[in-house]
């Protein structure tokens, strides 16, 4: 996979904020060095989130995303202001586009209060510096920088800044290669049926594959019915099996006791930070009562087919778990629910779709609003009676489980 193919998530999110005709998209353009931003003097041409992927040398892969103007008058506007807010929870950057002949001003202050609240690093970024004339364009704070996007002044030095922002761990959390050893062998059972992408697999089966060919293992990839027969050819043990959440129940019952087992929606969740809250919410699903709400949330938005996920499957698998009469409602893409302490429980996908702070913005919702929240692959283990071993590989999380 190269750089062009980095999925979004695994992408560095660099969002423009300002208000309207502040230069935001000129910007874009000048450091993106690409016309990806309509440009217009008409206050209010960026009408919905703009967003590209690309490489941003010294960052490497990024995802630009420009926003509409934050000042946004009337009904639309304020739908698009609400776009813009969406945007914040899924920044890992951001740039305070101001007009350099305006000035800071309320809407502004607005904006960094968000930054602030929500803990994103930002710059203030003063465009059209060459309408000042003489006048000094120079600051002492290191989060205040003058350009003129116009004549490309100073964009290098921008870019260099938002480099320097950025720091990458080097001990970057694993899907599974931290699970195994060079040579070992691993089954991804990944079904091929309805609902399956045409032409291709997931993103979170093209992503273990990888992580599986990275740590030096062996990485061998059937359907569902063909557990029993591979594990009979194999002259070793397999070390792990990993299966899609929907084919639990039948690899549990193909699958020696011995050989370890999880899926691809549980190492997604660790991958992205939230599996230790998606076990210890998975027993409220034992709590649930008549009239409860659900929330079934996913990353993603997709076709809905017949015996879809997350609006069939999950919704039966949990009514005849609980034997309760409960109210099911979805949400996909970058919606996600308001007013969440109306839900009894929230189920949300694995988040392959979502980059890392998105998804720690929608646990610390949950958790604000006191609700209980779990993953697709866990609350499935949980009702199938297998979570405990799916865990297994996981010994640390055990110890989340309630008794």
């Amino acid at each position: 996979m190269g750089l062009n193919d980095t999925p979004g998530a695994e992408r560095i999110h660099i969002s423009f904020f300002g208000r309207r005709n502040a230069g935001k998209s000129s910007l874009v353009n000048a450091v993106t060095g690409q016309n990806l931003a309509v440009v217009s003097d008409v206050k209010g041409t960026t009408t919905d989130p703009v967003s590209k992927s690309m490489e941003l040398l010294p960052l490497g892969p990024v995802l630009i995303i420009d926003t509409p103007g934050f000042d946004d008058e009337g009904e639309l506007g304020e739908m698009r202001i609400r776009k813009t807010k969406q945007v914040l929870n899924k920044t890992d950057i951001a740039l305070l586009c101001v007009d350099a002949a305006v000035g800071m001003g309320e809407c502004e202050e607005q904006l960094i209060s968000l930054f602030l609240e929500k803990e994103i690093p930002y710059l203030v970024v003063y465009n059209k510096a060459d309408l000042l004339g003489e006048r000094a364009t120079q600051s002492d704070d290191e989060k205040v920088i003058y350009v003129s996007a116009k004549n490309n002044v100073n964009i290098t030095h921008l870019k260099d800044v938002i480099g320097s922002m950025v720091h990458v761990s080097q001990e970057r959390m694993k899907i599974c290669g931290d699970l195994i050893s060079p040579g070992d062998f691993v089954i991804l059972v990944t079904p091929i049926d309805s609902a399956a992408p045409k032409g291709r697999l997931i993103l979170p089966q093209q992503q273990t594959i990888r992580d599986v060919l990275e740590a030096d293992g062996v990485a061998v990839v059937i359907k569902e019915d063909r557990i029993q027969e591979t594990l009979a050819g194999c002259a070793v043990r397999p070390k792990l099996v990993i299966t899609d959440s929907q084919a639990f129940e039948k690899v549990a019952k193909d699958t020696p006791e011995d050989v370890l087992l999880t899926s691809f929606s549980i190492l997604m969740a660790r991958y992205k930070g939230f599996l230790r809250l998606a076990v210890r919410g998975a027993s409220a699903i034992s709590r649930l009562k008549d009239g409860d709400k659900v929330l079934i949330a996913e990353g993603c938005t997709h076709h809905r087919q017949c015996g879809d996920i997350g609006t069939v499957k999950l919704p039966n698998w949990l009514r005849k778990f609980t034997g309760k009469e409960l109210v099911f409602e979805t949400c996909s893409g970058t919606e996600f629910a308001e007013n969440l302490e109306n839900y009894a429980l929230i189920i949300h996908c694995g988040g392959c779709m979502l980059n890392e702070r998105e998804i720690r913005w929608r646990m610390k919702c949950a958790q604000d609003a006191g609700v209980p929240v779990t993953n697709f692959g866990t609350a499935i283990a949980y009702m199938k009676g297998i979570l405990e071993r799916s865990l297994k590989v996981l010994p640390d999380y055990l110890e989340e489980m309630e008794p």
